[in-house]
């Protein structure tokens, strides 16, 4: 059975991120010499595997998950 398109586009905003935060995010991603290398691979994975549609829908849920989990 073929899984039909799902859009995730559009609606109203739910989560903010503000400027700081993803700053910080971009030097984690780029400067580090631990994470970067470690996260430009995860990175390049998941744009070689999902759709644009299914990455937009991993990073909802990663931002839930973070967001409802404990530090």
């Amino acid at each position: 059975m073929a899984v039909g398109s799902v859009d995730v586009t559009g609606g109203e905003s739910v989560y903010c991120i503000n400027q700081t935060q993803l700053e910080a995010a971009f030097r984690l991603a780029r400067d580090n010499p631990q994470s970067a290398p470690r996260i430009e691979r995860l990175l390049t994975a998941i744009e070689n595997d999902l759709s644009r549609n299914e990455q937009a829908a991993l990073a909802f849920v990663l931002i839930d998950r973070l967001l409802n989990s404990a530090a």
